[in-house]
């Protein structure tokens, strides 16, 4: 609001003058006068198709013409083939975060993770909360969620000299058991 230039004239008290008063107008802004066609990229009704959400390891198809045998690699394990994911879990961040506190070898951690994740844990890189000190660490409760038959993601809170961190991980079924894809220490 700006003053206006040259002094009001002085009026009887509540009384305005059209000195002191001033109108603006604001443009506001206005939808467009024709309307743009509608695009649909979902047809009311109609499913959209959607191929069957499966990450890790496929089993071979039988006509593979790669010189290996049918069947030969890592297959994807159902649900039912599979133990109970909370109690792989609590193993696998247990295991894991005493290996990289220095309480245990990381070579115990191999057989339960996958080889990236395994690379990662051995490059040498650990969280200073996990690695420093000799307190212990202890796992609280693990939560599993299961968004698709044969992967579980389990976390949970990790204490340690009166901090909590969290910790995640994804597991999948391959071969029968529970392999770490993925792993995220907070």
């Amino acid at each position: 609001m700006t003053a206006p230039s040259s002094p009001a004239p002085t009026t009887e008290p509540g009384r305005l003058t059209a000195a002191t008063l001033r109108l603006v107008v604001v443009p506001t802004p206005q939808p467009p006068l024709e309307e743009e066609p509608l695009l649909r990229l979902v047809v009311p009704g109609v499913p959209v198709p959607r191929p069957p959400h499966r990450p890790g390891p496929r089993p071979r198809s039988e006509d593979a013409d790669d010189g290996f045998p049918a069947g030969f690699g890592p297959t994807w394990s159902v649900r039912a083939d599979l133990p109970d994911p909370q109690t792989a879990g609590r193993r696998l961040l247990t295991l894991t975060l005493e290996a990289l506190a220095g309480r245990r070898p990381l070579l115990q951690v191999q057989p339960l993770t996958s080889t990236g994740v395994y690379a990662a844990l051995t490059s040498g890189r650990r969280p200073p909360w996990c690695a420093g000190g000799t307190a212990p660490v202890l796992v609280g409760p693990v939560h599993v969620c299961e968004p698709v038959d044969g992967v579980a993601e389990v976390s949970a809170v990790a204490r340690r000299s009166g901090r909590a961190h969290a910790v995640a991980a994804r597991l999948e079924g391959i071969d029968g058991r529970w392999r770490c894809t993925a792993l995220q220490i907070g």
